[in-house]
């Protein structure tokens, strides 16, 4: 007679689930865990403050101007066309015949092909009033071209062979000095003004019985510069001389300011 098999005790079916169900709590807690983990290391650091800088501390404000010097290297020539004609095709292919004649002088003196740029156009319809009445006598082109010229020892040279080549038409609206590289005279400025800054704030601190803390704040107040000179010369027409425009850069001031704020300590 074939024996029965033994029956499984209740018991261990009730243990079974126990551990099925501490499995899962376990694994529940550690998910919740590894979230919290997630989310704290997603939150942002918050900003330190340096000690002194407080809201409630006293502070002091103090600004610094500096000044640095040095020689342009760099000009900026711009140049003006006008032609008229019956018809605005014609007075607009005279206008491009000697803007193009321009152009080529330029790069016959050694100016990049970049560094000339068409910055003007238009095209105007010209009037008579006779009796009050409007009579249409022609058309009025004006173009503009800017020049970046990168040797002030040509650059007269360059101007010259401009006038030469478009005649009448041209005339010379300005000339820009400036620097090849305004960063190393900005610095030097921007470096003057945070010294000027750091002696008015340790005069002023001893002044007033206390001592300098550390700097809360640090500003550059500079706005940028330019230092145009306009030229009145009209066109070539005119008596020209027959040597090379003389170009002079001389000496170029740039000036910087900055703002600086201090935590002041007591002595």
């Amino acid at each position: 007679m074939a024996e029965e098999p033994a029956a499984v005790p209740r018991r261990s079916r009730v243990s079974g689930k126990v551990a099925l169900a501490a499995t899962l709590g376990a694994l529940l807690v550690v998910g919740a865990g590894l979230g919290l983990a997630l989310s704290d290391a997603g939150a942002s650091t918050p900003a330190v403050v340096a000690s002194g800088c407080g809201s409630t501390n006293p502070r002091l404000t103090v600004q610094g101007t500096g000044q640095a010097s040095g020689t342009p290297d760099v000009l900026t020539a711009v140049f003006g066309f006008s032609t008229t004609n019956g018809s605005s095709a014609s007075a607009l292919a005279a206008n491009n015949a000697k803007v193009n004649q321009a152009l080529a002088a330029l790069a016959a003196n050694g100016v990049a092909r970049h560094d000339a740029q068409r910055t003007g156009l238009s095209l105007s319809a010209q009037y008579a009033y006779l009796k009050g009445v409007p009579t249409l006598t022609g058309y009025l082109v004006s173009n503009t071209v800017a020049a970046t010229l990168r040797d002030t020892n040509t650059a007269g040279a360059a101007i010259d062979a401009v006038v030469d080549a478009s005649g009448d038409a041209v005339q010379i609206n300005s000339l820009t000095f400036s620097f090849g590289d305004p960063a190393k005279v900005a610095d030097e400025a921007r470096a003057d003004a945070v010294h000027q800054a750091v002696a008015h704030a340790g005069a002023m601190a001893v002044a007033a019985g206390r001592k300098l803390g550390p700097v809360c704040a640090l500003t550059d107040d500079t706005q940028p510069s330019q230092f145009p000179q306009n030229l009145g010369v009209a066109a070539a027409g005119t008596s020209a001389p027959s040597s090379a425009v003389p170009v002079e850069p001389g000496t170029q001031v740039e000036t910087d300011q900055v703002t600086m704020v201090y935590a002041l300590a007591q002595r």
